[in-house]
Protein backbone atom coordinates (compact mmCIF):
# COMPACT_ATOMS: atom_id res chain seq x y z
CA UNK A 1 0.00 0.00 0.00
CA UNK A 2 1.02 3.53 -0.76
CA UNK A 3 0.79 6.06 1.87
CA UNK A 4 -0.56 9.40 1.06
CA UNK A 5 2.67 11.49 0.32
CA UNK A 6 2.01 14.71 3.30
CA UNK A 7 4.95 16.59 2.99
CA UNK A 8 6.48 18.84 -0.36
CA UNK A 9 9.68 16.82 -1.47
CA UNK A 10 10.89 20.40 -2.82
CA UNK A 11 10.09 22.33 0.43
CA UNK A 12 8.89 19.94 3.00
CA UNK A 13 6.23 22.21 3.58
CA UNK A 14 2.78 20.11 4.42
CA UNK A 15 1.08 19.31 1.46
CA UNK A 16 -3.00 19.55 1.23
CA UNK A 17 -5.62 17.57 -1.59
CA UNK A 18 -7.67 19.21 -4.00
CA UNK A 19 -8.97 16.54 -5.33
CA UNK A 20 -10.42 13.50 -5.14
CA UNK A 21 -11.39 10.97 -7.79
CA UNK A 22 -13.65 7.89 -7.66
CA UNK A 23 -11.64 4.88 -9.64
CA UNK A 24 -14.62 3.38 -10.78
CA UNK A 25 -16.72 6.27 -12.55
CA UNK A 26 -13.89 8.60 -12.75
CA UNK A 27 -15.73 11.44 -11.04
CA UNK A 28 -13.80 14.56 -9.75
CA UNK A 29 -14.38 16.17 -6.23
CA UNK A 30 -12.07 19.35 -6.26
CA UNK A 31 -11.83 20.90 -2.74
CA UNK A 32 -9.07 21.85 0.01
CA UNK A 33 -9.35 18.40 1.96
CA UNK A 34 -7.05 18.82 5.40
CA UNK A 35 -4.79 15.76 5.73
CA UNK A 36 -5.38 14.05 8.97
CA UNK A 37 -3.11 13.67 12.07
CA UNK A 38 -2.66 10.20 10.96
CA UNK A 39 -1.57 10.99 7.34
CA UNK A 40 0.73 13.53 8.76
CA UNK A 41 2.89 10.78 10.33
CA UNK A 42 6.22 9.49 9.14
CA UNK A 43 6.84 6.15 8.01
CA UNK A 44 8.90 5.22 11.55
CA UNK A 45 5.71 6.15 13.13
CA UNK A 46 3.19 4.79 10.86
CA UNK A 47 5.04 1.40 11.31
CA UNK A 48 5.32 1.73 15.12
CA UNK A 49 1.60 2.46 15.35
CA UNK A 50 0.57 -0.38 13.75
CA UNK A 51 2.87 -2.50 15.63
CA UNK A 52 1.32 -1.29 18.44
CA UNK A 53 -2.39 -1.52 17.54
CA UNK A 54 -1.50 -5.19 16.39
CA UNK A 55 -0.19 -6.54 19.79
CA UNK A 56 -3.31 -4.49 21.57
CA UNK A 57 -0.96 -1.78 23.46
CA UNK A 58 1.13 -4.66 24.99
CA UNK A 59 4.48 -2.87 25.10
CA UNK A 60 6.87 -5.86 25.82
CA UNK A 61 5.23 -7.65 22.31
CA UNK A 62 5.96 -4.68 20.41
CA UNK A 63 9.78 -4.33 21.98
CA UNK A 64 10.15 -8.33 20.56
CA UNK A 65 8.61 -7.92 17.21
CA UNK A 66 10.76 -4.06 16.37
CA UNK A 67 13.54 -5.79 18.27
CA UNK A 68 14.02 -2.21 20.26
CA UNK A 69 14.68 -1.81 23.62
CA UNK A 70 11.82 -0.35 26.49
CA UNK A 71 13.41 3.14 26.58
CA UNK A 72 13.47 3.02 22.72
CA UNK A 73 9.47 1.80 22.76
CA UNK A 74 8.74 3.91 25.17
CA UNK A 75 10.07 6.72 23.26
CA UNK A 76 8.33 5.95 20.07
CA UNK A 77 5.22 5.83 22.10
CA UNK A 78 5.68 9.57 23.55
CA UNK A 79 6.37 10.42 19.71
CA UNK A 80 3.48 9.10 18.18
CA UNK A 81 1.35 11.21 20.92
CA UNK A 82 3.57 14.02 20.27
CA UNK A 83 2.18 14.08 16.42
CA UNK A 84 -0.92 13.05 17.32
CA UNK A 85 -1.85 15.90 19.64
CA UNK A 86 -2.53 13.14 22.42
CA UNK A 87 0.15 14.42 24.67
CA UNK A 88 -1.88 17.36 26.26
CA UNK A 89 -2.72 16.07 29.88
CA UNK A 90 -0.32 13.08 30.48
CA UNK A 91 1.11 13.45 33.91
CA UNK A 92 5.09 14.51 33.76
CA UNK A 93 6.92 12.04 35.99
CA UNK A 94 9.86 13.56 37.32
CA UNK A 95 13.08 11.10 37.39
CA UNK A 96 13.54 9.59 40.81
CA UNK A 97 16.58 10.16 42.30
CA UNK A 98 18.35 7.14 43.79
CA UNK A 99 20.84 6.58 46.50
CA UNK A 100 22.54 3.22 46.34
CA UNK A 101 25.85 4.17 48.36
CA UNK A 102 23.87 2.10 51.31
CA UNK A 103 23.06 -1.16 48.95
CA UNK A 104 25.34 -3.79 50.53
CA UNK A 105 25.31 -6.60 48.69
CA UNK A 106 26.64 -10.26 50.01
CA UNK A 107 27.71 -11.10 46.06
CA UNK A 108 28.56 -14.82 47.56
CA UNK A 109 25.25 -15.72 48.62
CA UNK A 110 22.33 -17.74 46.98
CA UNK A 111 19.47 -16.13 48.67
CA UNK A 112 16.52 -14.63 46.60
CA UNK A 113 17.33 -11.07 48.19
CA UNK A 114 21.15 -10.84 47.57
CA UNK A 115 20.91 -11.51 43.75
CA UNK A 116 17.88 -9.40 43.48
CA UNK A 117 19.65 -6.68 45.16
CA UNK A 118 22.95 -6.91 43.07
CA UNK A 119 21.00 -7.22 39.84
CA UNK A 120 19.65 -3.92 40.38
CA UNK A 121 22.74 -2.62 42.20
CA UNK A 122 24.00 -3.37 38.58
CA UNK A 123 21.46 -1.32 36.88
CA UNK A 124 21.65 1.80 39.05
CA UNK A 125 19.24 1.19 41.48
CA UNK A 126 15.93 1.49 38.59
CA UNK A 127 15.09 -1.16 36.04
CA UNK A 128 11.80 -1.82 34.35
CA UNK A 129 10.18 -5.25 34.57
CA UNK A 130 7.16 -6.55 33.08
CA UNK A 131 3.62 -8.09 34.41
CA UNK A 132 2.45 -11.61 32.88
CA UNK A 133 0.32 -9.07 30.49
CA UNK A 134 3.27 -7.14 29.61
CA UNK A 135 2.90 -4.03 31.38
CA UNK A 136 6.05 -2.08 32.42
CA UNK A 137 6.60 -1.71 36.27
CA UNK A 138 9.52 0.31 37.74
CA UNK A 139 11.24 -0.43 40.53
CA UNK A 140 13.73 1.74 42.49
CA UNK A 141 16.12 0.73 45.23
CA UNK A 142 15.67 3.16 48.27
CA UNK A 143 18.55 5.22 49.80
CA UNK A 144 18.08 2.65 53.02
CA UNK A 145 19.61 -0.03 50.97
CA UNK A 146 17.37 -3.15 52.29
CA UNK A 147 14.04 -1.83 50.60
CA UNK A 148 12.62 -1.19 46.99
CA UNK A 149 8.96 0.40 46.17
CA UNK A 150 7.57 0.45 42.59
CA UNK A 151 5.19 2.70 40.73
CA UNK A 152 2.86 -0.44 40.86
CA UNK A 153 2.88 -0.37 44.85
CA UNK A 154 1.66 2.49 46.52
CA UNK A 155 1.39 0.73 49.99
CA UNK A 156 3.70 2.22 53.09
CA UNK A 157 6.22 0.90 54.37
CA UNK A 158 8.75 -0.24 51.52
CA UNK A 159 9.03 -3.96 50.84
CA UNK A 160 12.24 -5.20 51.98
CA UNK A 161 13.77 -7.27 49.94
CA UNK A 162 13.88 -10.43 52.08
CA UNK A 163 10.18 -11.35 51.02
CA UNK A 164 11.84 -12.90 48.00
CA UNK A 165 13.64 -15.54 50.69
CA UNK A 166 9.95 -16.17 52.07
CA UNK A 167 8.96 -16.61 47.99
CA UNK A 168 11.01 -18.68 47.03
CA UNK A 169 10.89 -20.80 50.78
CA UNK A 170 7.31 -21.22 49.74
CA UNK A 171 8.30 -22.79 46.11
CA UNK A 172 10.22 -25.19 47.47
CA UNK A 173 8.57 -26.71 50.23
CA UNK A 174 5.43 -26.96 47.58
CA UNK A 175 7.93 -28.99 45.20
CA UNK A 176 9.35 -25.82 42.87
CA UNK A 177 5.62 -24.18 42.38
CA UNK A 178 2.88 -22.46 43.92
CA UNK A 179 -0.39 -20.93 43.37
CA UNK A 180 -0.38 -16.84 43.06
CA UNK A 181 -3.48 -16.51 44.92
CA UNK A 182 -5.99 -13.85 45.32
CA UNK A 183 -5.83 -10.66 47.71
CA UNK A 184 -8.18 -8.50 46.13
CA UNK A 185 -11.40 -10.42 46.63
CA UNK A 186 -10.12 -12.58 49.89
CA UNK A 187 -9.30 -11.89 53.16
CA UNK A 188 -5.83 -13.85 54.74
CA UNK A 189 -6.97 -17.24 55.45
CA UNK A 190 -9.86 -17.72 53.21
CA UNK A 191 -9.79 -19.90 49.76
CA UNK A 192 -7.76 -18.29 47.02
CA UNK A 193 -5.94 -16.72 49.73
CA UNK A 194 -4.23 -19.02 51.78
CA UNK A 195 -1.49 -19.41 53.59
CA UNK A 196 0.47 -21.49 50.78
CA UNK A 197 -0.08 -18.96 47.98
CA UNK A 198 2.48 -16.40 46.68
CA UNK A 199 -0.31 -13.53 48.23
CA UNK A 200 -0.59 -15.47 51.99
CA UNK A 201 3.23 -15.89 52.18
CA UNK A 202 3.84 -12.00 51.22
CA UNK A 203 0.83 -11.08 53.78
CA UNK A 204 2.48 -13.02 56.56
CA UNK A 205 5.40 -11.28 55.84
CA UNK A 206 3.91 -8.09 56.31
CA UNK A 207 2.94 -8.94 59.29
CA UNK A 208 -0.68 -9.20 58.29
CA UNK A 209 -2.55 -12.00 60.07
CA UNK A 210 -5.49 -14.69 59.28
CA UNK A 211 -8.77 -13.15 58.75
CA UNK A 212 -7.27 -9.38 57.93
CA UNK A 213 -7.52 -8.02 53.86
CA UNK A 214 -4.46 -7.81 51.71
CA UNK A 215 -2.72 -5.63 49.47
CA UNK A 216 -1.81 -8.20 46.41
CA UNK A 217 1.22 -7.35 45.01
CA UNK A 218 2.20 -10.61 42.94
CA UNK A 219 2.09 -9.37 39.56
CA UNK A 220 4.96 -6.81 40.79
CA UNK A 221 6.56 -9.54 42.79
CA UNK A 222 6.39 -11.95 40.19
CA UNK A 223 7.55 -10.00 37.59
CA UNK A 224 10.87 -9.23 39.47
CA UNK A 225 11.39 -12.62 39.99
CA UNK A 226 11.07 -13.56 36.45
CA UNK A 227 13.63 -10.66 35.58
CA UNK A 228 16.01 -12.02 37.48
CA UNK A 229 16.03 -15.86 36.51
CA UNK A 230 14.54 -17.35 39.59
CA UNK A 231 11.24 -18.08 39.13
CA UNK A 232 9.08 -18.09 35.65
CA UNK A 233 6.28 -15.89 35.89
CA UNK A 234 2.86 -18.58 35.04
CA UNK A 235 -0.58 -17.82 34.91
CA UNK A 236 -1.91 -18.22 38.08
CA UNK A 237 1.35 -19.70 39.56
CA UNK A 238 5.05 -19.40 40.13
CA UNK A 239 7.61 -21.72 38.74
CA UNK A 240 10.85 -21.73 40.18
CA UNK A 241 13.66 -22.14 37.64
CA UNK A 242 15.75 -25.27 37.33
CA UNK A 243 19.11 -23.00 37.11
CA UNK A 244 17.41 -21.80 40.76
CA UNK A 245 16.46 -24.83 41.66
CA UNK A 246 19.78 -26.06 41.70
CA UNK A 247 21.62 -23.42 44.13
Amino acid sequence: MNRLISKCPACHETLQVSTLQCPDCGMELRNTFELSPFDLLDNEQFEFLLTFLKYRGNLKEVQSDMQISYPTAKKKLDELLAALNLSEGVEKVMPKEIDISRMDVDYTSTLASEIIKAKLKAHGGHITVYTARGLPCEIYAESDGTTFTSDKLPVKPAYDYKVFDDIVELLIKQGGRAKKGNGRNYKLGEPGCEENTVVGTIALHRGRTIGESVFDPVFVMAAILEWAGIAKNGRGELILTEEHNDL
